[in-house]
């Protein structure tokens, strides 16, 4: 007797914020026994290899933005090659639903389903829909999204809004487990600062500065750790030898950073979805520095999802100095139970089983067609 057994497709693509929501949802999927395909792009393929999937489909994708109208004409030609792409993959997958994480590399197989009248699935990680996933909405037969409120859904979306919270990876769920380390008038406070591909400058301009004006006691009692642009690295180090900083790492990147933001009585960093949602679960408080320029400001509208609840001090770029990070350092030296209730705070929005609700929505959205 042969078992039927069901396939999703999952979409997600262009950086590890649209990919490791997928692949949670992924592992939620497979233990219900459903079989998983991912459809990307090729410039996640190094890190889509261990991708709980029984396929991974790489489609020709394309971002259409930019000033120059002769790269946005070619942007749109390479996705028009990725839909032919798509389509043929679609029909010869033949899932049950397609799933769609965001990014223009998403939009191709989304759309071939869509055309192809097979149910998709959109998730939204930020508190603004992106622009990929608003071309899609209007054929979506239902909306995930990782925030309560989100702005930007086009009007003639009709689908069903579902909140299901933004899917967490393993190792943050397990660091969700450590409780929050009280900070005694005498304890060190362990600091962690990064900021992503696109924040890890600003951070490296401005913590140094902020740290080298601290008190020396304060200074002493301090442990950093912090993400830093390779081509920065031994510039920050140096500023903090100069300084005496002893409690110091500094790297261009940190494998189990959930395990540092356990550790950590305070976090500053950009608020990208993922950023955001880990903070909550994990319970951590923070200075959130969102990416300035973005079109649609989703960062900042993701930062004000924890400073409205008093998680996190939101804080645009522009004021982002060193003397107000040393003040605001100063006050949590101070004053360490405005750190306790803003974890406090940060934990009551975590939400721990979104790729389970995710799982939930999937299946149901595939069963009713």
């Amino acid at each position: 007797m042969t078992v039927f057994t069901p396939t999703i497709l999952l979409c997600a693509g262009g950086t590890g914020g649209h990919l490791f929501p997928a692949e949670s949802l992924a592992h939620a999927l497979r233990a219900r026994g459903i079989r998983v395909v991912l459809a990307t792009d090729a410039r996640v393929d190094s890190i889509a290899g261990g991708f709980p999937a029984s396929e991974v489909v790489t489609i020709t994708s394309a971002t259409p933005s930019g000033r120059s109208m002769l790269r946005r004409a070619g942007a749109v030609l390479t996705l028009g090659r990725g839909f032919a792409e798509a389509a043929k993959a679609v029909k010869r997958i033949n899932p049950a639903a397609i799933v769609g994480f965001g990014g223009y590399p998403t939009v191709p197989p989304m759309l071939a389903g869509q055309i192809l009248r097979v149910p998709t699935i959109i998730h939204e990680q930020n508190a603004v829909m992106g622009r990929a996933n608003a071309f899609l909405a209007r054929g979506a037969r239902t909306i995930a999204t990782g925030f309560k409120e989100v702005r930007g859904v086009p009007d003639k979306a009709r689908a069903p809004r579902i909140h299901t919270g933004n899917p967490l990876r393993p190792a943050v769920i397990e660091a969700a487990k450590v409780a929050y380390p009280p900070l005694g008038p005498t304890d060190v406070l362990h600091l962690l600062v990064f900021g992503g591909s696109q924040g890890a400058r600003v951070m490296g301009e401005v913590v140094p500065k902020a740290l080298a004006q601290l008190p020396a006691a304060l200074r002493a009692r301090l442990h950093l750790v912090q993400q830093v642009r390779p081509e920065d690295l031994t510039a920050v180090q140096n500023d903090y030898l100069a300084m005496g900083l002893a409690g110091l790492e500094a790297a261009p990147f940190f494998k189990d950073l959930p395990g540092r933001m356990a550790a950590s009585h305070l976090v500053v960093a950009r608020s990208g979805a993922s950023t955001v949602s880990e903070l909550a679960a994990i319970g951590r408080p923070s200075i959130l520095v969102p990416l300035p320029g973005a079109l649609d400001q989703d960062q900042a509208a993701n930062a004000a999802t924890l400073a409205k609840i008093g998680a996190a001090l939101a804080m645009a770029q522009t004021a982002f100095t060193p003397d107000r990070l040393t003040a605001e350092l100063v006050d949590a030296f101070e004053n360490p139970q405005k750190l306790t209730a803003a974890a406090d705070a940060a934990k009551s929005a975590g939400i721990h089983d979104a790729a389970e609700r995710l799982a939930t929505v999937v299946v149901d959205t595939a069963a009713r067609t």
